[in-house]
This record gives structure tokens, C-alpha cells and sequence, in this order.
């Protein structure tokens, strides 16, 4: 996945600004920013939601702009806001998505088990899906996203608002399912642990534009002897806006952590 001077205005707002990035084969790539930074901006451009103002991008050897069919039967998306149907089983759910992607009929029922087992929810494949758990419901949206194989996962904080426990489990199932299937992952999070857990590299965003870009250990080491990735954070990507952002931060995880229980 390549971008190259990709660029989004709003007016006279440049949410991304000339982003040059490479994300590798099989890497889980983490972008990181205080809000308004430009990363779901970017997530946009790149699963075709958004055309560039300027530059290009290409997603799984596909243009973003010329070829955005092809970008979008060769990722799968994970966005922020609820993305299964409460009133419907786990396995209605991926039906539900298996016709969406266009699975062959006879494949329907295996890919379904599989995406199930991957993301071990096989005990609760006939469970409606207003009783999971947060954390099951996080997961069967990844398994969701992962139905079709996508080449590139987009995941837009993945984790937000889960409990430790369920958190780590889903980071434990996300590496797995990306170690079995051999896709690359490209995640968004204000999760600092799970940045560092997850990811291969991090880029930092502010106010649209990359400041930062390197291996989680890369980045604390220029920070100094005793940095974590949050001391990279606030040195690289921390803006005025900080306490809003905190605000805001803070009221979504809430909104989110209410409506999956």
C-alpha cells in the first residue's frame, strides 16, 4: 500500500496534508494523532468513502481513485461505530456479509465457520448478537471484515471502549487470524499498549501532516532511555487541541462502551 502527496482539503481546512507512506505487505501499521489529525481522513482516501483532493494511492495494487472496485473487494473495514445487527445471530450476521462480498453459494457455509473458529466464537454462532459481550461483538466484526480475505484490514480503533481483558483477547485473535492469512493490517488507535503490542511500525499524524514514522521501538529510543510510546505521542503529535480532544476522547469511548455493553 503506497500513498504519495495524498492530500484531502475541506474548504480551506487540509485534513491531510501531501502524505507520502508505504505500508508493507503483511505489517501491522499503526496511525496515531490527537483528534482532528487526519488519520480517519486518511483511512477514507485509502477504502475509496473519500476522493483525494491531490496525490494518489494505491491499495492492494489498485488505484484508489481509478480503481476503487478493486481497493474495495480486496480490504475489509472495521469502523468505529456498531457494524452487526443485534436483532440477528453471529452466523445470520456473516451470512448477511457473505452475500455482500459475493461468496460463492457453496462456500458460504465453511468461510462462515472458519471466520467463526478464527475469532473463537464457534459456542455462540446461533447466540443473538444484542447478548455478546463487547468484546465478542468486536470480534465478530473483525470476522466480518476478514469473511471475503481481503488483502488489507482497516480497522478504526479496534478496541475502544473494551475492558483489559476483552482488549487483549481481541489482539491476541487479530495477530493469529493476520499470522494465518497472511494479510496486512492498518489500524487507528489512541491506545498507546495496544500500538505497541500490535504493530510492526507506528506514523505519527498532526494536523494532517506525518511527523513521525518508525518501529515502536525506533521512536521511544529518540525520545530517550526511558520513553514509552506515550512520550513519543505528546513529543511528536501532542497540538493545542489536546484538551478537547480529551473530552471527546473520552465521551466517545463512553458512547461506545454503553452501546455494546
Amino acid at each position: 500500500m503506497i500513498a504519495k502527496g495524498l492530500t484531502r482539503r475541506f474548504g480551506a481546512l487540509t485534513a491531510v496534508d501531501h502524505l507520502d507512506l508505504e505500508v508493507r505487505s503483511q505489517e501491522v501499521f499503526g496511525l496515531l494523532g490527537a483528534n482532528g489529525a487526519g488519520k480517519t481522513t486518511t483511512i477514507k482516501m485509502l477504502i475509496t468513502l473519500l476522493p483525494p483532493s491531490h496525490g494518489t494511492a494505491r491499495v492492494a495494487g489498485f488505484d484508489v481513485t481509478a480503481q476503487a472496485a478493486g481497493v474495495r473487494r480486496s480490504i475489509g473495514y472495521v469502523p468505529q461505530m456498531l457494524s452487526t445487527d443485534g436483532s440477528l445471530t453471529a452466523w445470520e450476521n456473516l451470512s448477511v456479509f457473505s452475500r455482500l462480498y459475493h461468496i460463492p453459494r457453496r462456500q458460504r457455509r465453511q468461510r462462515i465457520a472458519q471466520a467463526l473458529a478464527a475469532m473463537d466464537l464457534e459456542s455462540a454462532a446461533h447466540q443473538m448478537v444484542r447478548e455478546f459481550s463487547g468484546g465478542m461483538v468486536r470480534r465478530l466484526e473483525i470476522a466480518q471484515a476478514m469473511l471475503h480475505r481481503p488483502t488489507v484490514l482497516f480497522c478504526d480503533e479496534p478496541t475502544a471502549g473494551l475492558d483489559p481483558a476483552a482488549r487483549r483477547r481481541v489482539w491476541q485473535q487479530m495477530r493469529g487470524l493476520i499470522a494465518q492469512e497472511g494479510t496486512t493490517l492498518l489500524l487507528t488507535t489512541h491506545d498507546m499498549e495496544e500500538a505497541e503490542v500490535l504493530c510492526d511500525r507506528v506514523a505519527m499524524m498532526r494536523r494532517g501532516l506525518l511527523v513521525a514514522l518508525g518501529t515502536p521501538d525506533e521512536l521511544t529510543a529518540s525520545i530517550g532511555p526511558d520513553a514509552g510510546l506515550e512520550d513519543v505521542f505528546v513529543a511528536y503529535a501532542k497540538d493545542q487541541g489536546e484538551a478537547e480532544g480529551r473530552f471527546r476522547d473520552v465521551a466517545r469511548t463512553r458512547r461506545t462502551a454503553c452501546r455494546r455493553g
